[in-house]
């Protein structure tokens, strides 16, 4: 059709998504204007807003690179690592939970320190399997601290890397799904000889392989030969390290399942719906929405050697990122097609990240250093009641079902009658504050309240309405009006 021949391209990522939407007659919706884009940038690759004057510089620039331009200086702020560094460690289930502090901050350490190197994530993740050694020099080893058995540790690694649960083979072949319980049993087995013992300072754990042991299938009453999901079987009296087995098939290229969804978590990230919805259940009677772009962009992550960066600028730079979250009358109802972007909200932490922004009011958060963000956090158990009321992850186990994003009774109350948002609005030394002491206009207020809370202008009509809101309360409650406006 015309009208999709006319849309701009800039990856396989818009070729693929066009292809899609064009059979089935879903027109795409407009690009994205500058300030929307620059927000929603900074959000979904570091979990920060743009400061005001970061957003009067880039809607003042005519350059046609800026976006581009922008997308490099993102992935170089340490912000990126932050952000970056607490997703995995939600993942990995790093918390102080079964975690002695120490261990839990080598694990979260370990973490940041391959995320700021840009480890590849195959690199990363056969690190991490294979971990041995003292959990409080290598970080990595604290998986095995945190999964004490063969079983947990095969469901949490197929889980985590494969984007697959296991766990239902464990008591029988399921009738619709692929993997038996044979096959569950084979696979934990890889883990049957990984074993822990005490180090000699606090919280300090051992782990090593053993030369013998083998994990018991109950059905069968013996144990199953080691072996990857339709991975090749080993021995059972073969004295290699099977942990070394299974990275080597885990991080394969041609592994069908580790590439797509490591791909299919960054995508859900930036997007919001994943390729496969939901990122935890890439099953083979949950297909993607898009099988095509799905394998092409697993293809391209594995022939730029697994660079996570590479992934996140190849989705950065499509028009189909880029595109506006304004739905059209044709493509209203589409939610998994990517023919418009879909407004999501924004997680726990990053919302009071950006609350603590705008107001210019750091959250504090008990033992750890004043004005740490939310999303620089090593542990799960920090006691907040806004985190709670709006849905962090206990990181109790491996599954995004941990994070809730549904709107609640609680959420409401609490953004009108509790400490966070009020506290923050009323605090003596807040941006607030600072704009009226600099002896500010009202023009000059409303302007600095959209560009730092809505990274845009404000509209023609927007500002004469809140202007004469501002002129109304006059020299008697300038306070309160400019505290209105930032509620509001």
């Amino acid at each position: 059709m015309e009208q999709f021949a006319k849309v701009e391209r800039r990856n396989f990522i818009d070729d693929l998504v066009l292809k899609k939407l064009e059979s089935l007659n879903l027109l795409p919706s407009a690009n994205a204007t500058d300030a929307e884009f620059l927000r929603r940038a900074c959000l979904d690759t570091m979990g920060v807003l743009p400061t005001a004057a970061e957003v009067r510089q880039f809607l003042s620039d005519d350059s046609s690179e800026k976006r581009d331009r922008l997308i490099e200086s993102l992935l170089k702020r340490r912000e990126f690592v932050d952000y970056w560094t607490y997703l995995w460690s939600e993942l990995l289930l790093v918390s102080s939970q079964k975690l002695q502090p120490s261990a839990m901050w080598a694990f979260h350490d370990w973490v940041h320190n391959n995320v700021a190197a840009n480890i590849p994530w195959d690199v990363l993740v056969r690190q991490l399997v294979t971990a041995q050694g003292s959990n409080l020099q290598n970080g990595a080893a604290n998986f095995f601290v945190l999964h004490d058995n063969p079983a947990d540790l095969s469901e949490n690694t197929s889980q985590a890397f494969l984007g697959m649960s296991i766990n239902c083979a464990k008591c029988h072949n399921h009738p619709m799904e692929k993997w038996t319980n044979d096959q569950y049993y084979q696979m934990a087995n890889l883990f049957a000889r990984v074993r822990t013992k005490n180090g000699s300072a606090d919280g300090e754990r051992i782990v090593f392989a053993a030369a013998k042991g083998d994990l018991v299938q109950p059905l069968r009453g013996k144990a199953q030969k080691p072996a990857p999901l339709d991975g090749d079987v080993l021995s059972l009296d073969d004295p290699r390290d099977r942990r070394e087995h299974l990275a080597k098939w885990l991080t394969s290229p041609q592994n069908p399942y580790f590439t797509r969804a490591i791909v299919n978590r960054v995508w859900a990230n930036f997007f919001g719906p994943g390729l496969v919805e939901n990122v935890d259940d890439l099953r083979a009677t949950n297909p993607s929405s898009n099988e095509e772009l799905l394998s092409r962009t697993a293809q391209f992550l594995a022939e730029n050697h697994y660079d996570l960066k590479a992934l996140m600028r190849l989705i950065l730079q499509s028009s189909t990122y880029q595109r506006s979250s304004l739905a059209l009358p044709e493509n209203r109802e589409d939610k998994r097609f990517y023919s418009h972007y879909y407004p999501k909200r924004l997680m726990a932490e990053v919302l009071l990240d950006a609350l603590s922004q705008a107001t210019g009011v750091p959250t504090e958060f008990k033992g750890y250093p004043k004005g740490w963000r939310a999303v620089q956090l090593p542990d799960s158990k920090v006691d907040s009641y806004f985190l709670a009321s709006f849905g962090r992850a206990d990181r109790e186990k491996t599954c995004t079902c941990e994070r809730t994003t549904e709107p609640s009774v609680t959420q409401v109350l609490h953004i009108f009658n509790g400490d966070s948002l009020n506290k923050k609005l009323g605090a003596k030394d807040n941006a607030i504050a600072r704009l009226l002491s600099a002896k500010t206009t009202p023009e000059d207020r409303v302007e600095e309240a959209y560009l730092s809370v809505l990274a845009r202008y404000p509209s023609k009509a927007e500002r004469t309405k809140i202007e004469q809101m501002l002129a109304d309360a006059g020299e008697k409650e300038p306070r309160l009006a400019v505290e209105d406006l930032y509620w509001h």
